[in-house]
Parts: structure tokens; C-alpha cells; sequence
């Protein structure tokens, strides 16, 4: 790949991996449709098989849509410890490879292989043998997109999926975002698509068209980003240690909740679940959010921010419960709870007793 003078970009995928795990470890899910998620009817699917695939379910789907397209889907309930498990043994395997790797969730990552610390002659031939060893480790498969740009190494990865990788060269990469409809490129989000999509502008192409000033008049500060990845441009490093901007968890109930001790309990529940990931982190924060949605779909948000970090369970489940009792007596049932931690501090920039003066 003639890439001197240039960055070289991995971006590598699992393929389907929380469907691909649980395909691995019970041999009775190969090669039968399998969704990971909750079946009942408010469940969403969390992954999706290949298998599962063909007949259109997708993450994120409600569980409901996904069995009827596809009546003989097999839902297992998620394990996340073990997804994470199997996500540390490839995060170990990227960084015999360069220090400079970028997780932007549990099954994909970005890496910087400019300099590889294995002197592989090529970024082709390193994604190539770390798809190898990632198999050889876990037994699952990756896809990865090669290129001299983040944008255009997440792009890729998509082309040969499952278990293949794509390449896009310098020469080739402004020619290559052409043809996408806008929707694909990253930081252009749905609405800022139905919006271009609405001016004309469905592709790559008519992005380019539109001129820095033109782009800035009708989209503001992003309009200078939109202007560089219409033309395959992409500055941004692999930041390794990109800082964590919060945390939380989730989740949606099979029947609406109303009485007090049960929303009580829920929202502790999920506030254990924000705290354990922190906790594994060491990423301790100012804010905690509860995010709740009523029967009637309506989502409401209450936070609260400290001078100083939560640093134990205790805490912010006192503080998740007293948030969630401010909207008692509750308009309507409840049907999802959510609580997370955001406003980060470095663990050495405080002690744990600060956070006790705080709630005295």
C-alpha cells in the first residue's frame, strides 16, 4: 500500500461480537439466527448473528420487530463480564502492535501503526496478522479498514465484512467518500442528514461542491469539518488516552413501574451497575444524572453536580435515589431508568474524604 508520507490508520471491527461469543462458547447458536437481548415486548436487540442478519434484524431494533422478520430468531440474554473479558484479550493483542490504540467501544478500536512495534513492512500486513492472532486467541473474526485517516479507516472496515479488510490509499480516498451518502460519514448524525438531505445534498459529492463559506453559512462551526471530509481529510490522532466522559447504565422494564419502594430499587440497581464501571476505571465524577421515560414515552433528566467526586456505591445511590424522588409523586409509570456519572476527575486530584463535606 503506497502510503509514505503518510499516516497509517487501522480501524478494527469484530464482526457481529456479542452474537459471534455466544455463537463460540454454546456450539448449538452456529449457524442458526441468534439475537442477544431480552425477547419480551419491550426488549431491544443488543447484537445481531449474521445469520440473523439476512433477514433484516438489526441492533438496536426492538426485540418485537426482530421476531417478526425473523420468526425462528434465538435470543440469548447478554454477559457482558464476558464480553469485556474477551475485549481485554484483544486490547492485549493491539498493543503488542503500537501503544497507540484508541477503543471507541468493547468490539472496535482504532490504531496507529506508523511505526508497528513489530516492523511489519506494511499496515496491510498488520492488520492482516493481528486479525490472525485475534482469531487464534478467541476464536472470533475482525474486519479492518487500512487507510492514512480515522475517517476513512471506520469507512473501510465496512467493505469486506465479515472477516476482511479493505484498503484506501491516499490517492484513492477523496474519490472514495464520493459516492457515500452523507449519512455515513462521521458527525453527521440523523438530523444533520435529514437536513442536508432536505438542501440537496445526499452525497459526498454534493458536499464538495458547496464551497468553506457556503458550508459555514449553513451549518455554522461544523461547516469546516463537512468542507475537509468531503474531500477525504481527517486530521484527528489515535488518542490513546482519550478521556472518559461518563458513565451509566440503563434499562428498560417489561411492565411499568409505580410503586415507590420498586422504582427505589430499580434506580439503585442501576446506580450499582454506573458505579461498578467507574469503579473498574477509576473514573470517579462531579455529576450524577437519572434519566427517566414515563409510559407516554416522555424522558425527563435530573442532575445534580458536587465540588467533589462521587468515590463510593453508597453515595451515589443515595444521591440517584434522592433525584428520582424529586419527580414524586411520578406523572405517569415508569417504563426505563437510567443513571450515570459525568464532570470526571484523575483519582490523584482527590481524596475519598472530600466527597462526605460535600454531603453533610
Amino acid at each position: 500500500m503506497a502510503m509514505q508520507g503518510h499516516r497509517r490508520i487501522l480501524h478494527v471491527d469484530m464482526d457481529a461480537f456479542f452474537a459471534a461469543i455466544e455463537q463460540r462458547d454454546d456450539p448449538a447458536l452456529r449457524g442458526q439466527p441468534v439475537a442477544v437481548g431480552r425477547a419480551n415486548a419491550r426488549g431491544v436487540v443488543a447484537a445481531a448473528s449474521y445469520e440473523a442478519r439476512k433477514f433484516g434484524v438489526r441492533s438496536a431494533m426492538p426485540s418485537a420487530t426482530a421476531l417478526r422478520k425473523c420468526p425462528e430468531l434465538i435470543f440469548v440474554p447478554p454477559r457482558f463480564e464476558v464480553y469485556r473479558a474477551v475485549s481485554g484479550q484483544i486490547r492485549a493483542i493491539f498493543l503488542e502492535y503500537t501503544p497507540l490504540v484508541e477503543p471507541l467501544s468493547l468490539d472496535e478500536a482504532y490504531l496507529d501503526v506508523t511505526a508497528n512495534l513489530r516492523r511489519l513492512p506494511s499496515a496491510t500486513a498488520t492488520a492482516r496478522e493481528i486479525r490472525q492472532r485475534i482469531f487464534e486467541t478467541t476464536g472470533l473474526t475482525a474486519s479492518a479498514g487500512i487507510s492514512y485517516n480515522k475517517l476513512l479507516a471506520k469507512l473501510a472496515s465496512d467493505r469486506n465484512k465479515p472477516n476482511g479488510q479493505y484498503v484506501v490509499t491516499p490517492a484513492h480516498g477523496p474519490e472514495f467518500v464520493t459516492g457515500l451518502e452523507v449519512g455515513r460519514f462521521h458527525g453527521i448524525g440523523p438530523k444533520t442528514a435529514a437536513k442536508m438531505q432536505a438542501m440537496g445534498i445526499l452525497t459526498g459529492a454534493d458536499l464538495k461542491a458547496l464551497s468553506l463559506a457556503e458550508l459555514q453559512a449553513r451549518f455554522g462551526k461544523a461547516g469546516a469539518w463537512y468542507h475537509a471530509i468531503a474531500r477525504g481529510q481527517d486530521d484527528r490522532p489515535v488518542m490513546p488516552d482519550r478521556p472518559r466522559k461518563s458513565a451509566g447504565a440503563e434499562t428498560t422494564f417489561a411492565h411499568d413501574l409505580i410503586d415507590r419502594a420498586a422504582i427505589e430499587a430499580a434506580v439503585c440497581e442501576q446506580a450499582d451497575a454506573a458505579w461498578r464501571r467507574c469503579d473498574r476505571h477509576a473514573a470517579y465524577g462531579r455529576t450524577v444524572t437519572v434519566k427517566i421515560r414515563f409510559s407516554d414515552f416522555r424522558i425527563i433528566t435530573r442532575s445534580r453536580t458536587l465540588g467533589a467526586p462521587v468515590t463510593d456505591r453508597e453515595a451515589l445511590r443515595h444521591m440517584a435515589v434522592a433525584l428520582v424522588h424529586s419527580i414524586f409523586p411520578p406523572p405517569a409509570g415508569i417504563r426505563l431508568l437510567g443513571v450515570s456519572v459525568s464532570g470526571f476527575d484523575s483519582p490523584r486530584d482527590f481524596s475519598p474524604k472530600q466527597l462526605h463535606l460535600q454531603l453533610r
